[in-house]
C-alpha cells in the first residue's frame, strides 16, 4: 500500500497540482495585497473616501445599533442588517486581477507549447465515402 502510494505522488499530475496550489495561494495573496494595499486606497482617495474602501457599508436594518463613524466589523457585531458594498467591489476587483493574470499566464504557455498532434485515421470525407458505398452496395 505504502509503494502505491508513493506511486501515485510521483506521478507528475500530483506534483504539477500541488505546486500549483501552493504558488496560487501565495500569488492570492499578492492581489490581495496588491488590491488592498494600492488599488483600493487611491479609488477611495478619488471617490473621497477614508483610506479603507472595503468598510464602506450602508446600514439597511438596525439603525439604532449603528452609531456615526462605526466600523463595518463593530456594525455587524451590534446585530444591525449591512449592506457591505465596499468589501465587495474590492473582491469582484481582486478577481479581475486575478483572472487577468491567469489569462496572460495561459496565453503565454499556449504560445510555448507546441500544438496538438494532427488527429490519425480517416477523415469525415473518408467515412462518408465509405458508408455512401456501403449503401450503394444495398
Amino acid at each position: 500500500m505504502l509503494s502505491e502510494f508513493k506511486a501515485f505522488i510521483a506521478r507528475g499530475n500530483v506534483l504539477d497540482l500541488a505546486v500549483g496550489v501552493i504558488i496560487g495561494a501565495a500569488f492570492g495573496k499578492i492581489v490581495s495585497s496588491l488590491t488592498d494595499d494600492l488599488i483600493m486606497p487611491l479609488i477611495s482617495l478619488v471617490t473621497g473616501g477614508g483610506t479603507d474602501f472595503s468598510a464602506k457599508y450602508i446600514v439597511l436594518g438596525g439603525a439604532d445599533k449603528v452609531q456615526s463613524g462605526m466600523s463595518l466589523a463593530a456594525a455587524k457585531a451590534a446585530g444591525a442588517n449591512v449592506f457591505a458594498w465596499g468589501s465587495f467591489i474590492t473582491a469582484i476587483i481582486n478577481f479581475l486581477i486575478l483572472a487577468f493574470v491567469i489569462f496572460l499566464i495561459v496565453r503565454q504557455a499556449n504560445k510555448v507549447m507546441p500544438p496538438p498532434p494532427a488527429a490519425t485515421g480517416p477523415s469525415e470525407v473518408d467515412l462518408l465515402t465509405e458508408i455512401r458505398d456501403e449503401l450503394k452496395k444495398k
